[in-house]
């Protein structure tokens, strides 16, 4: 239930409770910017399945197809060892998978992260006195999200520093469809696409998703200083904060895409260039640990206030644990006979509720995330590097080896 106009001891007089609602459940990470109004101007924005189909077919078009063409129109059949494009796993997967899958996640970042927002004043976490600097934190995020600047500077970084990486590459040894050996910059046509319009695509579009988790998790931030009223007796045993944990799935398909770009590279290493993919399983697992630690770590922000909300539930349950305790034994330990039979009666059952009770509270986190959440994100980050195992498994051996681990 958002809180009523007397709840909100506002620094503005002119909040009010409808504006304050509006602030909280309009809350979108991404719903805004100057590419989404663009976007939304010539119909390729918006929550709706239809416009986000669109928006996926003319991104997706804009940095592929033209690739495609400009192969086909001016390839080279005849060299050697010409990679062709079609056959450039790297590439398939970053603009056939990763590029979608990064713009499909809009939807699903803004469907699932959105009501988290509202939690925080619905479960009234937030006490009254603290909402004025709640709405300043969703304020600041929509700032943040909207500025002109920002987004400008990501194009501009796409523009210098993301071409000067990719130049800094490793040497072209053999020819390719996008280049020949020699210079790095020794481009065919479609080469020059991919590097000027293709790739500064796909980059703007990981440095706005970056952009993103910054803003969210700085918005975190400023809830955390907040004199949240945590319960250390909640059932989801995080002091009400568990549903942070679970919000964090909504990042999944961005890590989805992450893995399938590492999964392009390392499969284009081991295929073309007759490199091992065990001698790649540090890498792959440092990048799984690096990106679900990067999503779930920030969530740490919390720990002190749960942790001190832990301490005090175990002091304030222990006192009270004591004087139940207390009389329990007067009742039924010291008072010899006891006036009535132990067995079936209520304080039987009360002690036991009271155990119940300092058990949840004695097995509070303190942090808002359990292990379930950690393996999923990780699933979710390792799934596209799967079918790599197929380099060095038959299907049928990965079969009895997935069946031998289930069973």
């Amino acid at each position: 239930m958002i809180p009523g106009p007397n709840d909100v001891k506002q620094g503005s007089p002119t909040m009010t409770k409808a504006a304050f609602q509006e602030k909280v459940t309009d809350f979108s990470l991404v719903m805004g910017g100057p590419i989404f109004q663009f976007f939304r101007k010539t119909r390729l924005a918006g929550d709706q399945l239809e416009l986000l189909r669109r928006r996926v077919l003319t991104i997706v078009s804009i940095a592929w197809l033209p690739m495609l063409f400009l192969d086909l129109v001016a390839s080279q059949p005849g060299i050697p060892g010409r990679l062709t494009f079609l056959h450039d796993v790297e590439v398939q997967a970053r603009f056939l998978v990763a590029l979608p899958v990064l713009i499909v996640a809009e939807l699903i970042v803004h469907s699932r992260l959105r009501p988290v927002v509202q939690r925080f004043v619905e479960r009234r976490i937030v006490r009254g006195e603290d909402l004025p600097r709640f709405e300043a934190a969703i304020e600041s995020a929509v700032r943040l999200r909207n500025s002109i600047p920002v987004e400008l500077a990501l194009l501009i970084l796409v523009y210098t520093l993301g071409l000067w990486l990719w130049s800094s590459r490793f040497g072209i040894e053999s020819p390719t469809w996008y280049a020949n050996p020699g210079s790095r910059w020794n481009l065919t046509p479609a080469g020059w696409w991919y590097v000027l319009v293709s790739i500064p695509i796909l980059q703007f579009v990981l440095l706005r998703w970056y952009l993103r988790f910054f803003i969210w998790y700085r918005f975190l931030w400023r809830v955390s200083k907040l004199n949240l009223h945590l319960v250390p007796i909640h059932p989801d045993r995080g002091a009400g904060l568990a549903f942070l944990g679970k919000s964090a799935y909504a990042f999944g398909p961005i890590l989805f895409a992450q893995g399938a770009m590492l999964a392009g590279l390392v499969a284009s290493r081991v295929l073309y260039r007759g490199e091992s993919l065990l001698s790649f399983k540090l890498q792959m697992g440092g990048f799984v640990v690096f990106f679900v630690l990067a999503i779930l770590g920030p969530l740490l922000m919390f720990t002190p206030r749960m942790a001190a909300a832990k301490r005090k539930g175990l002091a304030d349950y222990a006192q009270v644990a004591q004087g139940y305790v207390d009389r329990f034994e007067e009742k039924w330990v010291l008072n010899t006979p006891p006036s009535e039979e132990v067995l079936g009666s209520a304080d039987i059952q009360s002690l036991a509720d009271l155990n119940n009770s300092y058990d949840i509270v004695r097995g509070m986190r303190a942090v808002p995330f359990a292990l379930d959440d950690i393996f999923r994100l990780a699933a979710a980050t390792a799934a596209p590097l799967a079918p790599l195992l197929l380099t060095i498994f038959s299907p049928e051996q990965l079969i009895i080896r997935l069946v031998k681990i289930i069973f």
